[in-house]
């Protein structure tokens, strides 16, 4: 199955008490390649977060931003500052037993004094537990969201890659048409030049007849052709399965680029000659493409 790994997705989730966003962006990487922005409430979950990406998604670089708003209300606390009252009212009594102050000292007066009452705002922590699975379920639902755009995407080059793959087809019909008729046309000249020698008394006969033999053997492309059609035909079962196919569809193609190379090396003829280079064209543009899928 060909599915691309160039995509974007988004999922949030509101509660009573949550607001979670998450944003995926993915390109193509050789490996898995996963890139956090998170908030300080949830970077310790950074781990957790990771391995569900893992689990959905086997190659690609991922860039994953989450936010997340808590939305508890924030409850008032005031506090006394007991180390002040405390030597406030140690130099009071003091004060008062050298006869400097007069009477007790009310509440009244202790809440007059400067930094004795404190208030401040808190907001109650939310449960770990469900702060964990309620960020991992929307970044879980972003992560499917994301595979069906990049599946989308992938059927889109499954078609491209289909059609340069028949296009391949094609020229390997071609080239060996071509070989096989320029290959004709040399061994006729050779064989008349083969019939002029035996004439000359000082060429041996024996030694013309194995330098045919050896032409014939180099120009012969038979087994790359069946090599680089089995390659082809093979390329059609790897795409129709449910693995990720990327890093073997890229073997395959080096392995195709070598036959076409020694066809190459082989074929006569300047036709022949001139569809092997377009065919290692469209192998070329094979594998920039290839280097998109999963």
């Amino acid at each position: 199955m060909i599915v691309s790994m160039t995509g974007f997705a988004a999922a949030s989730r509101e509660t009573e008490d949550l607001a979670v966003t998450v944003t995926l962006r993915s390109v193509n990487h050789r490996h898995l390649d996963v890139q956090f922005r998170l908030p300080q409430s949830v970077q310790a979950l950074e781990h957790v977060l990771r391995a569900t990406v893992q689990q959905r998604l086997a190659r690609g670089r991922v860039e994953v931003a989450m936010t997340v708003q808590e939305r508890v209300e924030p409850v008032t606390v005031v506090e006394f500052d007991e180390t002040i009252v405390n030597a406030v009212g140690e130099a009071v009594a003091r004060a008062r037993a050298s006869g400097v102050v007069e009477g007790a000292l009310l509440p009244g007066d202790m809440l007059r004094i400067p930094q004795v009452l404190k208030v401040r705002e808190e907001r109650p922590a939310i449960d770990a537990a469900r702060l964990e699975t309620v960020v991992t379920e929307v970044l879980d639902e972003a992560l499917r969201a994301l595979q069906v755009m990049r599946c989308k995407e992938g059927d889109f080059l499954a078609a491209e890659l289909e059609e340069r793959r028949q296009a391949l087809i094609g020229l390997v019909d071609a080239v060996e048409e071509a070989s096989r008729e320029g290959a004709a046309a040399i061994q006729e000249r050779l064989l008349q030049r083969v019939a002029e020698l035996r004439l000359d008394p000082q060429v041996d006969p024996t030694l013309v007849a194995q330098e045919v033999v050896k032409f014939v053997a180099r120009s012969e492309i038979r087994e790359e052709l069946v090599r680089l059609r089995a390659h082809l035909a093979h390329w059609v079962e790897l795409v129709t399965g449910d693995e990720p196919v990327g890093r073997k569809l890229d073997f395959l193609l080096q392995e195709m680029n070598r036959e076409v190379n020694t066809i190459g090396s082989k074929a006569e003829g300047a036709r022949a000659s001139a569809l092997v280079v377009t065919a290692k064209a469209e192998l070329e543009k094979l594998r920039e493409q290839v280097q998109n899928v999963e």
